[in-house]
């Protein structure tokens, strides 16, 4: 057996174990300086990037970033060879800030019918206790769905501070990352994480990638990336990836998307 067979085997295995993987080296720390150095050059043209949908759309160093050969050996490991980008955006936790991400699922509020998904965060700085890395539960994907209590919380970064409430966090386990490593998880995996103590902004670039046969079951006007293999559905609209960094028309079309993005996830799961 080839070394890579190897390690796509093992990626499945404890995928399957555990519901995510951590960590995966993607980029060497200086090419993630370069990639935050250009995410910090974007805001001051645009704005404030943190989840903003489809940010691919708009800048090409995420997409740079979703599209990467390390990336997608991972996601077609997990999900199989017909891969559809459905989604990419910043997070930012701004240093000594309150916010924080409550114990949720992902798959809970994201309208899609499958579970052939997985989620990929890759660290453009350093995401570890002290700057509110991600916790995970190991397992908590195979019990699939869990309540989610719609909580008001202004700190909360989930768009509805969806929350579950009876997790064991004693169970979790912390999951370090330095700049350029990256974790996958799938989307029933219990996971959260602690507002920002320390003195630099936790920015990580977080993408969703689906099998091709997977459909949104909120409404018919989703989109998304072929970005391996082939799609043979035809379930999702075509998203315009970026080839310049900002153009005017790709930021208009880009609010929509990211409108349609905010209103698909604050819909309650099933």
């Amino acid at each position: 057996m080839k070394q890579s067979e190897r390690a796509a085997d093992d990626w499945r295995e404890r995928f399957s174990r555990d519901g995510f993987l951590s960590p995966i080296r993607i980029l060497d720390e200086a090419d993630a300086r370069v990639h935050r150095r250009r995410m910090e050059q974007a805001e001051q043209s645009f704005g404030d990037l943190h989840y903003q949908g489809k940010v691919y759309t708009i800048l090409r160093s995420p997409l740079e970033l979703a599209t990467h050969p390390r990336v997608l050996k991972v996601v077609t490991a997990l999900i199989g060879p017909n891969v559809l980008l459905w989604n990419g955006t910043y997070i930012v936790k701004e240093p000594h800030s309150r916010d924080h991400v409550s114990w949720h699922q992902d798959l809970a509020y994201w309208g899609l019918d499958g579970e052939d998904q997985v989620s990929v965060w890759i660290a453009l700085s350093a995401a570890n206790e002290a700057s509110g890395g991600m916790r995970m539960v190991p397992g908590s994907h195979t019990s699939g769905y869990r309540r989610h209590r719609l909580m008001s919380d202004d700190s909360n970064v989930l768009y509805q501070g969806q929350t579950i409430e009876d997790v064991d966090g004693s169970e979790a386990v912390f999951l370090a990352l330095s700049p350029g490593e990256a974790s996958f998880h799938h989307g029933w995996t219990l996971h959260g994480s602690l507002p920002n103590r320390s003195d630099d902004r936790r920015i990580g670039f977080n993408a969703q990638y689906v099998a091709t046969h997977t459909r949104q079951t909120q409404h018919d006007r989703d989109t998304a990336i072929l970005v391996s293999g082939i799609d043979s559905f035809g379930n999702f609209g075509e998203d315009m990836p970026a080839t310049s960094d900002l153009e005017p028309t790709a930021v208009e079309r880009q609010r929509e998307l990211d409108r349609q993005v905010r209103q698909t996830m604050g819909l309650t799961g099933p």
